[in-house]
């Protein structure tokens, strides 16, 4: 499965590694470059960092799916239970 951006979000990651360049490397990059970099980032790295995603997301849920049966149990059969009245024997 491979990681594709929506359009927008695409031009504005080339943006930030055009400005990366800019700001912290001794030679600045192109836009082609950038995408070019950004398609091999998405494509060698993006699906380490998804799998890592997955994987938080479904240790999450499974706690939260633990955490279920005491956050919205009900006692069964508690109509004799309530009405009990003190000293007498059901």
């Amino acid at each position: 499965m491979s990681i594709e951006l929506p359009k927008d979000v695409r031009q504005e990651a080339i943006a930030s590694i055009e400005r990366y360049f800019r700001e912290n490397m001794d030679e600045p990059i192109g836009n082609i470059a950038a995408g070019a970099m950004l398609g091999f980032f998405l494509e060698e790295i993006g699906p380490a960092v998804y799998n890592k995603a997955v994987a938080d997301v479904q240790e999450r849920l499974m706690g939260r799916v633990q955490e279920l049966d005491y956050e919205v149990h009900e006692d069964e059969f508690p109509y004799w239970r309530r009405r009990r009245t003190p000293g007498k024997v059901l």
